[in-house]
């Protein structure tokens, strides 16, 4: 990969997500003697192993206490250490949301929130370890940039620019291993800007995560078997949203599926939807995610297809919405 770390491609196809962070924080860790890592007492689960190994100094480890973890890291910035805080998703962002609300995106200090097994990718978790609200919680905050990697390459991306840029971040990834979707690093990731994973001038498909790589599977079933051409948004940026890439899928396809592995309440939907409706113009959109409930607890692949964020999922309700016509008056010279 681009930029000295030390894995290729082909070996990423052979690492968890949570494995291409570890060994990217280390590796920038090399470089930047500013960089510390924090832990709840879960560097095995997530990933920062090697850090640890290389840099015992400057790793810490405060025990379970998410809530002193952001305080501590917060404290780190402070004095100008660039701190990277990592545990499970649920936890960064409800147990301890009062201290990354107060003391880190209050303070608009230069703390790096890493969470770990999000969405349902703990399906065997249960509901107490599934974070489905992360999204809209986080977006929510000020200061706070909310990126969600759609697999270990733009990890290793989303990491690096976390980083080089000033301020509160949190990157949201998953457990497992994530279906592959990048097999270079120099795709164009830029934080803030979605990146076009598939052309298509009928329906566009807006998804973040490891939807991502089902999103994609969707499209060229939807072009194969029903003639139909989805365009595939990787809106890895929730905040700040591609505003410009929403709008002009609006303008070009009228149809708007989002995807994610979240309620369907405050997150990327929603963020889609707040862009629709503050620009004018009217379309069809479908948010496919948790529909305001609490997930069954399973293997992540299964409770992918049961709350149809699989391909087969978007494909079903891509079709669906085909079916709607956008507006039987096609002029918009009386919308705002």
């Amino acid at each position: 990969m681009a930029g000295g770390i030390t894995f290729t491609t082909v070996d990423s196809t052979k690492l968890a997500t949570a494995e291409i962070f570890g060994k990217t924080i280390a590796e920038l860790g090399e470089k930047d003697p500013s960089i510390v890592c924090l832990s709840p007492d879960l560097a095995g689960s997530t990933k920062m192993v090697d850090f640890l190994t290389k840099y015992p100094e400057r790793f810490f480890n405060v025990g379970i206490a998410e809530q002193n973890m952001i305080g501590i890291a917060s404290g780190m910035a402070k004095c100008g250490l660039t701190p990277f805080a990592s545990c499970f998703s649920v936890f960064a962002s409800l147990r301890a949301l009062d201290q990354v609300h107060t003391d880190v995106c209050y303070q608009n200090v230069n703390v790096k929130i890493i969470g770990t097994h999000s969405g349902t990718s703990f399906g065997q978790g249960g509901s107490t370890h599934h974070a489905i609200e992360d999204i809209a919680v986080v977006r929510a905050l000020v200061n706070m940039t909310v990126i969600v990697p759609a697999d270990g390459v733009e990890t290793a991306n989303a990491v690096k620019a976390a980083a080089a840029v000033k301020g509160p971040f949190y990157i949201r990834i998953n457990r497992g291993f994530d279906n592959v979707v990048y097999n270079k690093s120099d795709y164009g990731f830029k934080v803030g800007k979605a990146v076009e994973m598939v052309e298509g001038t009928d329906i566009t498909i807006i998804a973040c995560g490891s939807c991502v790589y089902q999103a994609v599977q969707a499209a060229n079933i939807l072009n194969f078997d029903h003639k139909i051409k989805a365009r595939v948004l990787n809106m890895h940026t929730i905040k700040p949203i591609d505003k410009d890439a929403v709008l002009k899928a609006v303008a070009d396809t009228r149809k708007i599926v989002t995807v994610e592995d979240h309620t369907v309440i405050g997150g990327l939907g929603s963020a889609v939807a707040e862009v629709i409706v503050e620009g004018g113009k009217s379309c069809i959109l479908r948010k496919l995610g948790l529909q305001d409930k609490f997930s069954a607890i399973g293997l992540h692949e299964d409770l992918m297809a049961m709350h149809e964020i699989d391909a087969q999922g978007i494909v079903k309700n891509a079709l669906e919405v085909m079916k709607i016509d956008a507006e039987k008056d096609e002029d918009w010279g009386d919308e705002v």
